[in-house]
């Protein structure tokens, strides 16, 4: 095996959304955070993986490295305790969820007549006081002044503009708890999330997370894309449910695949001279590494996005730790030297 440098230098976070899942990225980060000398220079994420990118930011703010180890667990275990059990009342229910849920229970014309007569009701219908208990989750364990004021890395961060159809992208500087919502606003459960006078959904839809921002700004050249949304599977969807995750999974992954697809693009004329490079321009080489969810995560349904039982949870964060200690052993010398994604046989 190739030895690790002592010093391998800074990349920069693509964090996907993908709801509970996003405890995959918890633990890719935590791991990440215990390798020396590797540093975290900018995060640029959507919805849950905003969320992460938010308690990373606010943990460094506030007390380092361990200081963002902390943050990331309070705020996952915030997550398990926010539908008022506190994790408690009935132990972790991962166990009844199973036999209460089974797969030939959600084939059944009655489980998928009772999807669609939800899917028909909107959230200014079902949840007329918009209560969101994500907003004290973040309340509780983000410090959003420490971002504003003292986060040593960049951020980016994807909402989609309701009316305009636009991707925005918020700052670290003006970072608020209303536009970290405004990233993982489903429209189908959540009223949209209005800043400054515009309407905001979930980031994800244009942006699963947004690569574009590092192209123009001062941060790392090497990227690491943690992906939740597996892009291949071997086998065709059949049964309704399993469409349904596929199709989720495809949307999903479409505004990433479009961004790769033109970053591989730029970086096919740049190695052919047709343009000259830029070093924080127009024209910027960037070098692309990823950690994705279709070795991790493929066995996972859409369903399982909104299981918030602590030891679905902290199972996914060992997922992201292994996955990252992997990824580690294999690709950290690459880190500064070269890409480990064939974005040319991948995209183009």
């Amino acid at each position: 095996m190739t030895s690790r440098p002592a010093k391998p230098g800074s990349i920069s976070l693509a964090l996907q959304g993908g709801g509970s899942h996003g405890a995959f990225e918890w633990g890719v980060i935590e791991r990440l955070l215990e390798e020396d000398g590797l540093e975290i220079g900018a995060v640029t994420a959507a919805s849950a993986g905003a969320m992460n990118a938010a308690a990373l930011a606010s943990g460094l703010a506030t007390g380092g490295r361990e200081g963002a180890r902390d943050t990331l667990a309070k705020f996952w275990r915030a997550v398990n305790n926010a539908d008022g059990r506190n994790g408690t009342l009935f132990g972790d229910s991962s166990v009844w969820s199973s036999m209460l849920q089974p797969d030939w229970l959600k084939a059944t014309p009655a489980w998928r007549w009772a999807e669609s007569l939800g899917a028909s009701m909107s959230p200014y219908e079902f949840n007329p006081f918009n209560l969101n208990p994500m907003r004290e989750v973040l309340e509780k364990t983000v410090d959003l002044a420490a971002i504003r004021d003292h986060c040593p890395i960049a951020l980016f961060i994807a909402a989609t503009g309701v009316r305009t159809g636009k991707v925005k992208i918020f700052g670290r500087e003006e970072l608020t708890v209303d536009h970290l919502l405004a990233s993982a606003c489903l429209p189908t459960l959540f009223h949209a999330v209005e800043i400054d006078g515009e309407p905001y959904w979930d980031g994800g839809y244009l942006a699963n997370p947004p690569i574009w921002p590092l192209v123009y700004a001062d941060t790392p050249d090497d990227v690491l894309v943690v992906t939740l949304n597996p892009f291949v599977r071997e086998e065709a969807p059949k049964s309704p449910g399993e469409i349904m995750d596929r199709l989720n999974e495809i949307t999903f992954n479409a505004a990433l695949s479009a961004e790769l697809r033109a970053v591989a693009f730029v970086q096919k004329l740049l190695d052919e001279g047709m343009l000259q490079e830029t070093a924080r321009g127009r024209y910027r080489r960037l070098r692309v590494h990823a950690i994705t969810a279709d070795r991790h995560l493929r066995d996972l349904s859409m369903a399982s996005k909104f299981t918030t039982d602590w030891a679905f949870l902290t199972g996914l964060r060992d997922r992201g730790r292994k996955a990252a200690d992997a990824w580690l052993a294999e690709n950290l010398a690459a880190v500064g030297a070269r890409s480990t994604v064939d974005l040319k046989a991948e995209f183009l």
